[in-house]
């Protein structure tokens, strides 16, 4: 079996100029890095913006296993096969962030003959964005401490903007500042948060424009003075400076598939923990440029699809109709209890008792969101057409549409039956429209309630005194119309990852609430989530390398 690099090496690339020229972009519409990645102009986004929008399509999942589900691949693939059923389509996706990359899930550009392209570009350093996100981040803890060392004019006595670093690393997890010994430098416990949970990340991907980018930097808060009052960003007057770090990387980036269709890479917050939803700026560009715009959301339906709507789509006023849902035959029997050593093996016992995880996404689309769901069954080569048969017509059943794809092995070809029904959707089920489960004017806490129960199948919530002293705290402030941002392990429709059936009534368990001002949504942690992972005992980084010539192996 070839890997992804060799697959890739085998496909010869097409100058981005030549992509973007069958969107209707020109030369001078684009900044080149390179022959193969542009960023698009400020003035080609103007320009196009009273255009008419296309389609929006989500991609979303079941809940991840440690086995993959390929909803990247199949988001590609998708993408592919509308372009060759003759349907003008365009990708929306997210950078990916290079924790997971060198950490346990090793690149996220896709698959097989279902890949965007330069793969090893993508997922490394691309055209520096995270880097410019990391690095504005940090500029704003330099000058909060240095604000600190030269007279703390502002009183501030608690700093609340954490530092950020895009590699999984447990051991900034807690850490000691100021211990330089100097009089002036008092020494802090702090910790740092991984670049893509930051909350400039968020920012950056719900800015519409440098005006709305610069109102939110300034609006971060930094910490709490003397009084208890907030202190802001722009108290310290960082919000120009960290502006300019950001100005480069808010121009959306492009890139291609193996299938010649372009995808615009723009922006990568956590699901898990910041909203999973590539930047707004993005996707209302691809709009404009195609007929169909397939984009996704990190994670599950209960993580990705639920912060896409409630947030993403709820900010920016975003259409999206249809919502097609990515599931493995080896995930569902990973789901009803199967050892990961058997999810490969046939078991219609494992499958059906799986099978629960899939309709309760497939129920929150259609039910709570008001989406059309069509399943996406990602076929491997270990599935049997007994299994097939069997998920295919318990789908039909519970009268959900389905369509068995390939996109690993076959790029955009296995994905035309997919794309045909996503089409059809769009054309026909005009009733749908991507709708929040709360209402922007419901309290905090209701908000909360309302995912865990109505998404998470939750029968309460439990709030810790932390978070309830946060809650009445939060309400002297002026954020109404918040949103909430839950952070919750993927693993499970409930806060425990090894809750896999969820067959029991279960509580969710808030710890802890964080206010991200400038994002303007509160960040509610759950069960044991952490804003810095570490890396597993066998990090991917140990499988990457340059050969003799140079070339990278092991990526993916």
């Amino acid at each position: 079996m070839k890997s992804d690099i060799e697959i890739a090496k085998e496909y010869k690339l097409k100058r981005i100029k030549d992509i973007a020229s069958k969107y209707g972009l020109d030369e001078e519409d684009l900044v080149f890095y390179g022959k193969y990645k542009a960023k698009i102009e400020e003035d080609f986004i103007s320009k196009v913006e009273s255009r008419k929008d296309g389609n929006l399509v989500l991609v979303t999942s079941i809940n991840p296993t440690p086995l993959g589900e390929g909803k990247t691949t199949v988001s590609i693939g998708l993408a592919d096969g509308l372009n060759l059923i003759n349907k003008k389509a365009i990708l929306a996706l997210r950078e990916p962030s290079l924790g997971p990359v060198f950490g346990i899930k090793g690149g996220a550009a896709g698959g097989g003959y279902s890949q965007v392209l330069p793969m090893e570009d993508i997922n490394l350093h691309f055209t520096g964005d995270i880097h410019a996100i990391t690095a504005a981040n940090n500029l704003l803890s330099a000058l909060i401490d240095n604000h600190i060392f030269n007279g703390n004019e502002l009183r501030i006595k608690e700093v609340t903007h954490k530092r950020c670093l895009d590699l999984n690393d447990r051991s900034l997890r807690t850490v000691t500042i100021n211990q330089s010994g100097e009089k002036r430098m008092v020494p802090r416990v702090d910790h740092f948060d991984i670049s893509v949970a930051s909350e400039i990340m968020a920012i950056f991907c719900l800015a519409e424009d440098m005006k709305d980018l610069k109102r939110r930097l300034g609006k971060i808060v930094i910490g709490i003075d003397e009084d208890d009052n907030l202190v802001y960003a722009k108290d310290i007057h960082a919000e120009g400076s960290m502006a300019v770090l950001l100005r480069d990387a808010l121009s959306p980036n492009i890139v291609q598939t193996l299938g010649e269709t372009m995808a615009i890479v723009h922006g990568g917050p956590f699901a898990n923990i910041a909203h999973g939803c590539n930047s707004i700026r993005a996707t209302r560009l691809a709009l404009k440029l195609a007929d169909y715009t397939i984009t996704e959301a990190g994670f599950g339906a209960d993580l990705g699809a639920e912060k896409f709507v409630d947030v993403k789509c709820n900010k920016a006023k975003l259409d999206a109709k249809v919502a097609v849902c990515v599931a493995t035959l080896k995930a569902l029997k990973y789901h009803g209890g199967a050892p990961i050593s058997e999810c490969k093996e046939e078991n219609i016992e494992y499958l059906e008792k799986g099978y629960h995880n899939l309709i309760k996404h497939v129920s929150n689309l259609k039910n709570e969101f008001n989406m059309y769901p069509i399943v996406a069954i990602n076929k491997y080569a270990t599935d049997t057409e007994k299994e097939l048969k069997f998920l295919e017509e318990k789908l039909k059943e519970d009268g959900v549409e389905v369509a068995i794809c390939d996109p690993w092995g076959q790029g955009g070809k296995g994905c035309t039956e997919l794309a045909e029904k996503v089409a059809k959707a769009c054309e026909t089920k005009k009733e749908y429209k991507a709708t929040p489960c709360y209402e922007n004017s419901d309290s905090l806490r209701t908000k909360i309630e309302k995912v865990a129960t109505k998404i998470y199948g939750a029968k309460d919530v439990e709030f810790s005194e932390v978070a309830e002293e946060k809650l009445k705290l939060f309400e002297k402030y002026d954020i109404k119309d918040y949103q909430v941002c839950i952070a919750k392990t993927q693993y499970s429709l409930s806060d425990d990852p090894k809750n896999l059936l969820c067959d029991e009534p279960f509580t969710l368990h808030v710890s802890d609430l964080e206010l991200k001002n400038g994002a303007e949504f509160v960040v509610a942690k759950t069960g044991k989530v952490v804003t810095m992972p570490g890396l597993p005992k066998v990090p991917a980084a140990n499988s990457i390398d340059l050969d003799e010539n140079n070339e990278i192996v092991g990526l993916f």
